[in-house]
C-alpha cells in the first residue's frame, strides 16, 4: 500500500496543527499516512514512504535549523530519494514573515533529492502557509495537500 510520511516540527503547536491536518487529508485517499515530529524521525524513516511532506516554522524567512539539519543529513539516501513525490508546508508569526522561503527550502531539497513536486492552484502555490494557529480555511488547505499528495502516491505506484 502506499505511504505518505508526515515530518514536522512545531515549538507551539501551529505547525503541528497543521500537520494533523495535512494527515487527515492524505487518509481520505486510504494510503498508509505515518506523522511523525522530528524529534521521533529519522532520515531512515524518508526511503521507506512514497510520498514526504515536511511541515517547518519559519525563523528569519528560512525553515528552522533542526529542519535544516534533517534535511542536510537526508544526503545518506541520495539518491535513494528519486521519484517519490515532495510537498511542503510552513507557519509564520507574520504574513509577510517568509513562509513561502521556508517552503521553498525544502522544495529545493526535494527537487536535488529527483523527487516529484506538485504546484498547487490554490491555497498557496508552493504549499500551505499559516500566520500563527490554522483557521478553518488554512485547516482546509492543509488537507487538500494531504490528498493531492496522496493522490499523486497512488497514481505513480
Amino acid at each position: 500500500m502506499a505511504k505518505v510520511l508526515i515530518i514536522y516540527q512545531s515549538k507551539t503547536g501551529n505547525t503541528e496543527a497543521m500537520a494533523k491536518a495535512v494527515e487527515a487529508g492524505a487518509k481520505k485517499e486510504g494510503v498508509t499516512v505515518v506523522r511523525k515530529a522530528l524529534e521521533a524521525a529519522s532520515v531512515d524513516d524518508l526511503v521507506q514512504a512514497d510520498g514526504i511532506i515536511i511541515g517547518t516554522p519559519t525563523y528569519f524567512s528560512a525553515c528552522s535549523a533542526e529542519i535544516k539539519r534533517f534535511i542536510d543529513d537526508s544526503i545518506k539516501h541520495y539518491p535513494n530519494l528519486v521519484g517519490k513525490v515532495g510537498a511542503a508546508f510552513a507557519s509564520s508569526g507574520d504574513l509577510g514573515g517568509g513562509a513561502e522561503t521556508a517552503i521553498l527550502d525544502l522544495l529545493r531539497a526535494f527537487l536535488v533529492h529527483g523527487m516529484i513536486v506538485p504546484g498547487f492552484t490554490t491555497g498557496g502555490h508552493y504549499g500551505p502557509v499559516s500566520v500563527g494557529a490554522p483557521d478553518a480555511g488554512r485547516v482546509k488547505v492543509c488537507e487538500a495537500l494531504g490528498q493531492t499528495v496522496a493522490k499523486l502516491v497512488k497514481r505513480l505506484a
